[in-house]
């Protein structure tokens, strides 16, 4: 079997598994998220000698879990934040500055982001949705390859910090992978925090 119809397969797997997760674990999955990445908040950006760390979030697609609470908790205690936009298929994201209310605008593939007029930013730490994951930090998305070219992007520009996302059933093995992709630092849960 390819690595391609073999991530075609986790897809698929995940989707169902991704969609009864949520459906169990509803706003539980979402506050258990919320507190993981709060207490870890502290430790990831530490790293940033000093400065404060801008986050990138994510609007969620479908039943990916939910991280808006935890972004209004962190934007209430001073953490700069954006949210990516997709410029156009096969390119890296880029991030415009982002506060909770303020209204977005569709993109691509059904995304939201904030409104052309909003400032550009570079982020520190990133939250990267993720369809299934590995403990290695391996992870497969929607399938694009959005976040794998721009988590290389930022690599090779400055430091960064990505922070995978994902409800604990989504857990696997091993994710096929190939040349391109890149792993996440961190992982959270609704369940825990894993330092890849």
């Amino acid at each position: 079997m390819s690595q391609h119809r073999s991530k075609s397969y986790f897809r698929k797997r995940a989707k169902k598994i991704r969609s009864k997760a949520a459906t169990r674990l509803g706003d539980e999955g979402t506050r258990g998220f919320f507190e993981n990445l709060l207490e870890t908040w502290t430790t990831v950006s530490e790293d940033y000698e000093g400065l404060d760390a801008i986050l990138a979030g994510y609007h969620p697609l479908g039943d990916e879990l939910d991280v808006r609470p935890a972004m209004v908790a962190l934007d209430c205690i001073g953490v700069l934040q954006c949210l990516p936009e997709i410029v156009e298929k096969e390119r890296p994201l880029r991030f415009r500055a982002w506060l909770p209310h303020e209204d977005l605008t569709e993109g691509l593939h059904g995304t939201l982001h904030p409104l052309p007029t909003e400032p550009l930013m570079r982020p520190d730490v990133v939250l990267v949705p993720m369809l299934t994951f590995d403990r290695r930090g391996y992870r497969l998305g929607w399938g694009g390859g959005y976040y794998d070219r721009t988590l290389e992007l930022l690599r090779k520009t400055g430091k960064v910090t990505a922070i995978g996302v994902a409800y604990g059933d989504l857990e696997v093995d091993e994710v096929p992978t190939d040349d391109y992709d890149q792993p996440v630092d961190w992982i959270i849960t609704e369940e825990q925090v894993i330092k890849v």
